[in-house]
Parts: structure tokens; C-alpha cells; sequence
């Protein structure tokens, strides 16, 4: 209690303290509390926190003192009486219940109870010195670390359902496309093979399925990972991305040079996926696609005149959030229905 009464004091007379001075008091006051609560919160604190510190401090001191006090007069009633051997009666009147204590006993109970109230006073005001210190001190450092710990528990799981749904969409691809093509090639060859009359028409087939077959599976292969990305960088990579769309893509880069390999791979296939998105389920008519940093972050926002909708707990944007997420960045999508869709991945520059 003498500490918020300090505290209080500070408060008051803080308008009249020049800045630099009121200012290394403040911090003083408030290291003193970290040190009293064992918080290790890197926030500033500041006068808020030691105005609601104090108040709460003066009206539980006070309220302990109170009941510490009154404890003792019942405690000293009863010891006293049991010292000189004198008590009176005291009947006791319940609902169906009469019952006749000596003013001693009475007097002991009370002291007691009070006592128990006061102690659990005493912890509820801690806990609540602990919940005000964590919202204006921010987190301690165990709380940072059980968060943390939860947070990377949770993405580990979250990466390996992505691989899984990536590995699964790798498969449809080829099952529906290049196996499909694979088997058409064979029938066509096989025709040919024992074919006198229309052998040139089945190989000019043959061949022309054997083109599609090199551009399906070139297809396949750069959505599995483009071989640009590490060559020549997001830009190209985006690029290659917009010249395979059915859809008018425009790429503006504000990049002022290349990040690291895995930011770098997770901004292009978030693009690529809202790209493919817009093309297939939004009916877009045009994609902008635009590359940002600053100092600590890199981001790609890709905007679409699609019919809007998008659900971000669908397969491919909840892919695509575990995968930012693992590299502790953060994943916004804002897609009201009738649109427009923007969809804004934003991560660590290192």
C-alpha cells in the first residue's frame, strides 16, 4: 500500500515536474512494480499503468487493513475472555435451528473468517496486479514462450497438411492430365503400328498428342515449383504466371531486391494461387499483382473484379495462410460478395 501511495503522490505532482525529471520517476515507479510482480513485460507502462496500479492498490490495502483490523479486535475480544475465564451466552436463531455459543468462541470464529476473507482478498488483488501489468506491460517472458510454442506447434501441423494437400492436387494433375494424354499417345501409336492405309493420319495425331502431353507436363512441373523463380527471380516467375493466364494480369514490383529463398517461394505461390483462383471461381476480367517493402516486411497483394466470395478456411487460402504462417507472417483476405477480392500475404523480410 505505501507503494501506491507513492505512486499516488507521483500522479499528483507530475504536472508540476519538468519532463526529464517526471519521466526517469515514472520509469522508476513502474521497474519497481516489474520487480514487485516478477513481470518481465517489455511494454513502456507509462501513467496509465500506474494509475490503475495505484487505484487498485489503495482500495485493496485498504480493504485488507480494514478487515486485518477488525480480525484483531475479534481476536483479541476472544483471547481475552479466554484468558480471564469470563463469556457470555450468545443464542444463535436459524430456521429451525437454536443454538447457544459462548461470546469468546463468537469472537474467535469471526477473527478467523475474516482472516480467511482477507486472504483471498489478497490473491484476487494479485491476480488482478498481474492481468493490469500484462495489459499496459505487455506479456511476460514465459507467456511469450508458452504463445510461441503453441503458435509453432500449431504451424508444424499446418505445414504438413499443406504438403499432404499439395502432394494430393500434384497427383489429380497428373492422374487427369498427363496420364490421360500418356494413354491416348500409346492408343494412337499402337493404331498406327498396325495401321497400312491411315498410318499418317494416326502419327500426325500421335504427334500432336505428344505436344500436348510436353506442354501438360511443363505445366505440371511449374506449379510445382518454376525453375525461374530461382534463376531470375520473382518478377520472372510472376511473369511466366501472367503469361500462362487466360485472364489480363498486370505485375507492379516495388521490390528493391530479392528477399531470402523461402519468403520468396511463399509470395510467389501465394500469388499464383489467387491468380488461379480469380481465373477459375471469381470469373475476373483482370488481376493486379503488386510487390511491396519496407524496412522490416515484403508483401504481394493480388486484387481481382471477380464476383468476390472467397472463403478464407477453403483448401487453397487455408494452404496458403499455414504456409505464410510458418514463416510468422500473415495472411488477409477481403472478398465481399460481388467482389472485388484482395487478397495481401505479408512476411519478414529476413
Amino acid at each position: 500500500m505505501a507503494l501506491s501511495v507513492a505512486e499516488l503522490v507521483f500522479l499528483l505532482l507530475a504536472p508540476l515536474l519538468r519532463r526529464g525529471p517526471r519521466r526517469r520517476l515514472r520509469d522508476r515507479l513502474v521497474a519497481v512494480e516489474k520487480a514487485r510482480l516478477g513481470h518481465e513485460g517489455a511494454g513502456p507502462g507509462g501513467y496509465a499503468f500506474l494509475a490503475v496500479r495505484c487505484a487498485l492498490g489503495l482500495v485493496g490495502g485498504y480493504v485488507a487493513a480494514s478487515g486485518t483490523f477488525v480480525a484483531g479486535l475479534f481476536l483479541a475480544g476472544g483471547a481475552v475472555q479466554v484468558l480471564v475465564g469470563e463469556s457470555d451466552p450468545v443464542p444463535l436463531e436459524f430456521p429451525g435451528v437454536q443454538l447457544t455459543t459462548s461470546s469468546e468462541v463468537l469472537a474467535l470464529t469471526c477473527a478467523l473468517v475474516l482472516l480467511s476473507l482477507v486472504a483471498l482478498w489478497c490473491l484476487a488483488v494479485g491476480a488482478a496486479e498481474r492481468l493490469v501489468a500484462a495489459r499496459f506491460l505487455g506479456p511476460g517472458s514465459q507467456e511469450v514462450m508458452r504463445r510461441r510454442i503453441a503458435e509453432l506447434t500449431s504451424t508444424r501441423s499446418g505445414i504438413v497438411r499443406a504438403v499432404d494437400d499439395e502432394r494430393r492436387r500434384i497427383e489429380r494433375d497428373l492422374h487427369d492430365g498427363v496420364q490421360q494424354r500418356g494413354v491416348a499417345l500409346a492408343m494412337l501409336l499402337g493404331r498406327a503400328r498396325h495401321s497400312s492405309a491411315d498410318a499418317r493420319e494416326l502419327v500426325d495425331q500421335a504427334y500432336a498428342e505428344s505436344r500436348n502431353l510436353l506442354d501438360e507436363l511443363r505445366d505440371v512441373a511449374w506449379r510445382i515449383y518454376p525453375t525461374a523463380l530461382d534463376e531470375l527471380g520473382l518478377r520472372a516467375a510472376l511473369a511466366g504466371v501472367a503469361e500462362r493466364s487466360s485472364v489480363p494480369v498486370t505485375v507492379h514490383d516495388g521490390l528493391s531486391g530479392r528477399p531470402v529463398s523461402e519468403v520468396e517461394t511463399a509470395l510467389y505461390f501465394v500469388a499464383r494461387e489467387a491468380i488461379t483462383n480469380a481465373v477459375k471461381h471469381a470469373g475476373a476480367r483482370d488481376i493486379l499483382v503488386v510487390l511491396g517493402q519496407d524496412e522490416r516486411t515484403v508483401s504481394v497483394a493480388i486484387s481481382d473484379d471477380g464476383r468476390g466470395g472467397a472463403d478464407p478456411a477453403g483448401g487453397g487460402l487455408s494452404g496458403l495462410a499455414r504456409r505464410v504462417l510458418a514463416l510468422d507472417g500473415r495472411l488477409e483476405v477481403v472478398s465481399p460478395a460481388g467482389g472485388p477480392t484482395t487478397i495481401t500475404a505479408t512476411l519478414p523480410c529476413g
